[in-house]
């Protein structure tokens, strides 16, 4: 196994220890190849996670190895790294989070065995203000890929209704996820509620989706509209993030008129940089597409919308 060796990224160079340790056993891809992809899908994944507080999935061992939630940043990482100091309430401490605005970021989180990218919905101005409501489709255990399609379409109804660009992109896993850019001018309380009030109109025109809060309380073929990934802190994996299971899947974006064809088992890191090749980033655009929240509030007032208490961070 190589030592160690040096990338050039954009004019920055990350040493790369280990390139040939394999990280997904299932194909022999190792971490030299997730790197590769990484590097591929440069401008996508870039984009998707510029200057938010990220959080670091790692796998030192590779994917079938204990994986390691990481916010903060350790010490002896280079000078260029940039990050963003995070204050979480609940134990009164503080976290230095990598805040991405160039590529070598990621290539040196890869270095620090990274596999999947877990950004905040708010920037480094103003990290408790979200720019960024997302809907995640999230499928219950007996609910199939088709319930999430179906799902989707209503998700798009209701957002052309409301005059959203919603931007989808499979989770790498056995959902889906749409982002809207929105002004950063709500807290993460009011982006919630408010998603749970779209959450709920949608519920009311497809016998697919659940809103209940408990998961016990959730029909086991249903689609949870899970309005909590609005809530502070709470993550999901960027656009482009390599997801940690065998198959090295990717959390890809798609057209609306790829949804009843595309399947989240149909893009790794290995079919994922030919068509970003071929098509670009078609999240690129999003940040052009800026939707005014206040309707959705104003859905929640009508509705009477209380949400149950934020989960904790």
């Amino acid at each position: 196994m190589s030592d160690a060796i040096e990338v050039e990224v954009d004019g920055l160079d990350v040493r790369l220890s280990s390139p040939d340790r394999v990280y997904f056993p299932a194909h022999g891809w190792t971490k030299k190849d997730l790197l590769d992809y990484y590097l591929a899908v440069g401008p996508g994944i870039v984009n998707g996670l510029r200057e938010r507080p990220c959080m670091l999935h790692r796998f030192p061992k590779g994917v079938e190895g204990d994986k390691v939630h990481q916010k903060r940043i350790p010490a002896g990482a280079p000078p260029w790294i940039e990050t963003v100091r995070l204050h979480f309430p609940r134990w009164n401490r503080t976290a230095d989070e990598l805040c991405v605005t160039h590529l070598a970021h990621v290539a040196w989180a890869v270095q620090m065995s990274t596999v999947e990218f877990h950004p905040w919905n708010s920037r480094r101005a103003d990290t408790e203000v979200p720019d960024e409501w997302r809907i995640d489709l999230d499928p219950m255990p007996d609910a199939d890929y088709a319930a999430v399609r179906r799902v989707a379409h209503v998700v798009h109804e209701v957002l052309d209704e409301l005059g959203a660009v919603g931007f989808p992109k499979t989770s790498g896993g056995k959902g889906l996820h749409v982002y809207v850019r929105i002004e950063p001018e709500h807290g993460f309380a009011d982006v919630r509620r408010g998603a749970l009030a779209f959450a709920r109109e949608v519920e009311r025109r497809s016998a697919d989706v659940t809103t209940t809060w408990w998961r016990k309380d959730r029909d086991p073929t249903a689609i949870f509209l899970d309005y909590n990934q609005n809530a502070r802190d709470h993550t999901i994996a960027a656009a482009y993030s390599v997801r940690g299971n065998a198959e090295a899947t990717v959390s890809t974006p798609i057209r609306w008129d790829e949804v009843d064809d595309a399947h989240p088992r149909d893009f790794t890191i290995a079919t994922v940089p030919a068509r970003f090749a071929e098509l670009g980033d078609l999240h690129a655009g999003i940040d052009r597409e800026v939707f005014d929240f206040r309707p959705l509030l104003e859905w929640a007032d009508r509705d009477g919308t209380e949400v149950p208490p934020e989960p904790e961070d």
